[in-house]
């Protein structure tokens, strides 16, 4: 959702877009990062020294009870924070590498495919569909494989244990 379409459903929600509000939707909108709370209020305080971090909650909270803004969890994979995506036109998946946290975005004809036989085969109208794909990105492929080499190596070279 562009950032004039969320300014316009807040405004007609009765909501004013203030400077530091405007801040944080830019940084979630622009940033093409997926950004905790404790990220965005770095990040804004670096634009407004005056903004504090229950503007940032509470902003969060009413971005999101407005449709405006996705909390994510992405797997968890930094604990139990959640993140933040402006809401976009067109469904996607998460793909979060397990080892090193790279977040993807994947769109396509496979995820609108999965859709439909949802609703096809539970006869269920979907309205929102949050997809989360956990694995390993290329890179941290390559270093799992040359760790358990290494183990591997440390264990035919190591001494025979003695029984207990």
């Amino acid at each position: 959702m562009a950032v004039q379409a969320i300014r316009d459903s807040l405004k007609q929600r009765g909501v004013r877009l203030t400077r530091q509000r405007q801040i944080l939707l830019e940084l979630i909108d622009k940033s093409g990062l997926h950004l905790d709370a404790e990220q965005l209020y770095k990040l804004a305080k670096e634009k407004d020294s005056k903004l504090n971090r229950v503007t940032v909650y509470r902003t969060l909270k009413l971005l999101k009870e407005g449709g405006l803004v996705d909390e994510l969890d992405l797997m968890h994979w930094g604990g139990d924070q959640h993140y933040y995506e402006t809401r976009t036109k067109q469904e996607h998946a998460h793909v979060i590498c397990l080892r090193c946290g790279k977040v993807e975005e994947f769109f396509g004809e496979p995820l609108q495919k999965l859709r439909r036989q949802v609703e096809s085969h539970f006869g269920f109208q979907v309205v929102l569909a949050r997809t989360e794909i956990g694995g390993y990105c290329a890179h941290c492929q390559v270093l799992r494989a040359q760790e358990a080499r290494e183990a591997a190596d440390r264990a035919a070279t190591a001494p025979p244990r003695k029984p207990a």
